[in-house]
């Protein structure tokens, strides 16, 4: 009863709607975040174009390695809840330094995530209106989700998630219908050049595991709702595991139904930026490809608003421990909803794309280029919760050789994909990325210095502010008895 009475009490200091999130709109926001059905649709092109018929095998290696990290990050969810996701658990686990590397990790991520799903959604916005005639450019494309996502998440968080479950349910449903059909008409045939990897190299499954994280990436957004969330230490922990392996039985499944939907087809895989209104073409039911495809560009919206709401409640928090101006860290007096932090992530999802474009680059390119970027950020987070897991347990004295094995197998795996996007110089196996994706680690480095760097200005300003941090930290911390956890 005492965890509870402050678990309220700390929900209220916050500012944010508490308890008005069911386990359904939890889950919802884990969902929409990883977007299941963007993935098929559009970027399954891209991991295809590097692991080949080694593609199954590359989404299998994700889901198991997240599946592992999950265990880790809910080591934290059981016993704490707070909106600044895993950038307070990470900063429970490791210290503050390693929370505020975290925290620019998240943020990275999550935007980048929602800048790569509203070129999506420009895409998909654009085909569509097409077809009736009408020819929007890009930025106004990008403009329209934007603003659309900025308003949903700045009104209420309750209205976002409801939103987001509907959105995904249907289009999931299609899709799995569509996979049904195109089986079918190969005679349920079993994909021997699947089976046996053909072609498919170590090195071309490790780089394509760098999008299947990007394609899984956000399964643990549902932390950011620490506030929102009814009996949060039960339905985020259960959130944050079901639409891990949700998504990856889903994955697994489409990829391997698409590379064989694509056998003996004229145009390659890799070279489709719609793949599934082909199959459903070729299928004879092009109108449940066309149904796809707007329930593609609905995914993505729902993916836009699911990024803004977490990366808004990491600024929310940042600011509240005195990384940003504290207007960030102030809730909106009537919506409850962080709009400083909301409308400056929404913002940024807009102008970044919107700035690639003026340049010239095409949104397919943006689209790949922002997820393989995000991808860092969320294997930074997944390994450093990794790591903290362990040592957040050995203070609570409740760390059990089990535990270490979990922490290893989610850093070793999560590592499989480093590799991949890095590369061995001279290595055949692993061989580093061309060009421009072989810079992208180094922009990401420097990115992370320059966080680095912010952190150390605002501690010489503010002398106190680590130690702010971390009482901060300790009053969000909420233990319960070893049976709650059973």
């Amino acid at each position: 009863m005492t965890s509870e009475i402050q678990l309220d009490r700390d929900r209220s200091a916050h500012g944010l709607k508490p308890e008005c999130l069911p386990y359904r709109e939890v889950l919802a926001q884990s969902i929409a975040v990883i977007a299941p059905t963007t993935t098929p649709a559009a970027n399954l092109a891209l991991i295809f174009a590097a692991s080949g018929n080694g593609t199954w095998l590359s989404f299998l290696i994700g889901m198991i390695g997240l599946v592992f990290v999950s265990v880790n990050i809910n080591q934290f969810a059981r016993r704490s809840a707070s909106p600044g996701s895993l950038y307070s658990y990470i900063a429970k686990g490791l210290g503050p330094t390693a929370g505020v590397l975290c925290g620019w990790g998240l943020v990275l991520a999550y935007l980048f995530t929602g800048i790569a799903t509203l070129c999506g959604f420009a895409v998909f916005g654009q085909v569509l209106l097409g077809h009736i005639g009408i020819h929007p450019s890009p930025i106004t494309m990008l403009a329209i989700g934007a603003g659309i996502a900025w308003y949903m998440a700045y009104k209420d968080i309750s209205l976002s998630a409801t939103m987001m479950l509907l959105l995904e349910g249907v289009s999931v449903g299609l899709i799995l219908l569509l996979a049904v059909v195109v089986w079918a008409q190969k005679g349920f045939a079993l994909d021997m050049a699947q089976v046996t990897l053909h072609g498919a190299t170590p090195g071309g499954v490790a780089m394509g595991l760098v999008l299947v994280v990007f394609g899984f990436s956000g399964f643990e957004s549902a932390t950011s709702l620490g506030d929102e969330a009814k009996d949060p230490l039960k339905t985020i922990p259960k959130s944050v595991i079901q639409s891990t392996i949700l998504a990856g039985l889903f994955f697994i499944m489409t990829a391997y139904i698409e590379v064989l939907g694509f056998s003996g087809l004229s145009v390659s895989l890799a070279d489709t930026e719609e793949p599934l209104t082909v199959l459903a073409q070729q299928a004879k039911v092009g109108f449940l490809g066309e149904l796809i495809s707007l329930s593609a560009l609905l995914s993505f919206f729902a993916c836009v608003l699911g990024s803004i709401n977490p990366a808004a409640r990491v600024f929310f928090m940042m600011a509240r421990h005195g990384l940003f101006h504290t207007s960030v860290g102030a809730a909106h007096s009537s919506n409850r909803t962080p709009h400083i932090a909301v409308s400056m992530s929404a913002l940024i999802t807009f102008l970044v794309p919107a700035f690639l474009c003026l340049f010239g680059v095409k949104l397919f390119e943006s689209m790949a280029y922002t997820g393989t970027i995000c991808t860092y950020g969320f294997l930074l987070v997944y390994i450093l919760v990794s790591v903290a897991a362990p040592v957040y347990l050995y203070r609570l004295r409740k760390l059990r050789p089990l535990d270490i094995v979990f922490s290893v197998l989610g850093v070793g795996f999560m590592l499989i994909p480093v590799v991949g996007t890095v590369g061995i110089p001279g290595s055949e196996l692993f061989p580093p990325p061309e060009a421009p994706y072989n810079a992208f680690p180094f922009l990401f480095l420097l990115y992370l210095l320059a966080g680095c760097g912010w952190f150390i200005i605002q501690k010489r300003r503010s002398p106190k502010m680590v130690r702010r941090m971390t009482r901060s930290m300790e009053a969000i911390e909420v233990r319960i008895d070893e049976t709650d956890l059973l």
